[in-house]
């Protein structure tokens, strides 16, 4: 394989290149506070730690494969290939592991684990660098597989909770899930798997390498554009009265119907009456915070009406964009749906639509256009009444 890409000038300038990609990237993630792809955004700074190492560890790896294009020996050859792979194992792989749990902020994950599923794939490769044979490759190609797609289902299980999570507690999901960012990595891992284990000539090379530029551009973009959900957002929240609560003993308890319409008065009288629902980024927390009562309760109150908190959340809002489209119509003024959405406590209009669409049945546009044949069925009705 080397023999192939000896030769071309090409491939050293693209494999310098997707070097320094990630050298810069790793740099940006490390030095700059400030977030230069997403300004408005808080992304966690642990996760943003950890994703340069795994950005330095690509690096790091790719200078040390690069004098294996200038080598003419095969024993040379050999002894550095075999210790980049063990490279490989001891750090691009457990790093982008590390990066995956991270992501998911639903609780602090143990890392410990990641050590010990890499540790008989470093072990194997730390044996044939010794040995200086290829011979332990397959079976070490056959257990990352196996660790790959174990590592996929637990992941997947993780994320499902992690939706739940955030549903629970945000009213506003944008920034903060990780599924995309998930399933990237997940497809580079199963990959690098093959670019560690298994050449396929040039151009399967050239591939892998576009690949891993694709895949740092990537990820550096979603680090940078996820919410770091361990800050509470500062908003100035009135407070009421705190309401009576049991003993920390029973809470695993479902509530009372009594405490149950305790909060949902609470919840008409500091939530719907003031229209706090419409302030962006409104959690469960800070929710509970402006009613007087806390999260548990809070959330047990919405488990026991069969809802998430996101869609309390959305609900309100909903029926706040049907009153203000319904206002426009009346007076005759000019609006869009996308304004609309957003006077109505939508920062994204997918959101809005999506949301809408689940609530009603139908997409905004038919709801809007079965609106206005209904009130034009009313005004002919009143017209033909006067008439009459």
């Amino acid at each position: 394989m080397y023999d192939q890409i000896r030769e071309d000038k090409f491939f050293i300038i693209f494999y310098a290149g997707v070097t320094a990609i990630a050298i810069i990237a790793s740099c940006y993630l490390l030095f700059r506070r400030a977030n230069a792809i997403a300004p408005d955004v808080t992304p966690p700074v642990h996760l943003r730690r950890w994703t340069a190492a795994f950005f330095a560890s690509i690096a790091l790896n790719h200078l040390w494969y690069m004098p294996i294009l200038f080598l003419t020996s095969s024993e040379d050859i050999l002894i550095t290939d075999l210790i980049g792979g063990l490279l490989d194992c001891m750090t691009v792989i457990p790093l982008a592991l590390v990066v995956l749990l991270t992501m998911l902020q639903d609780r602090k994950r143990p890392l410990w684990p990641v050590a010990v599923m890499v540790a008989p794939i470093v072990v194997g490769n730390a044996w044939s660098v010794a040995t200086r044979s290829y011979a332990l490759l397959p079976m070490l190609y056959a257990y990352f597989l196996l660790m790959g797609i174990g590592f996929i289902i637990y992941m997947v299980r993780a994320l499902r909770q992690y939706g739940r999570w955030l549903r629970d507690n945000y009213a506003d999901l944008e920034h903060k899930e990780v599924w995309q960012g998930f399933v990237v990595l997940v497809i580079m891992l199963l990959v690098f798997g093959n670019y560690t284990y298994i050449y396929e000539g040039r151009a399967y090379i050239y591939a892998m390498l576009g690949g891993f530029a694709v895949l740092i551009c990537y990820l550096l973009w979603r680090v940078e554009t996820l919410s770091d959900l361990s800050v509470p957002l500062s908003l100035n929240l009135p407070v009421a009265e705190p309401v009576s609560a049991e003993t920390e003993a029973e809470e695993c308890c479902a509530l009372s119907q009594a405490t149950c319409n305790n909060i949902g008065a609470l919840l008409q009288r500091h939530c719907i009456e003031t229209q706090l629902y419409l302030q962006h980024d409104l959690s469960l927390f800070q929710l509970a915070k402006a009613i007087g009562t806390n999260r548990f309760y809070l959330s047990q109150y919405f488990t026991t009406k069969g809802m998430t908190y996101n869609a309390y959340i959305n609900d309100l809002r909903i029926s706040h964009f049907m009153s203000l489209y319904r206002e426009s119509v009346d007076d005759h003024r000019p609006f869009t749906a996308h304004q609309l959405a957003q006077e109505s406590g939508f920062r994204n209009y997918n959101t809005f639509s999506s949301a809408f669409k689940r609530k009603t049945g139908q997409p905004v546009t038919a709801w809007m256009k079965a609106a206005e044949r209904k009130q034009a069925g009313l005004e002919g009705k009143d017209r033909h009444e006067r008439l009459g």
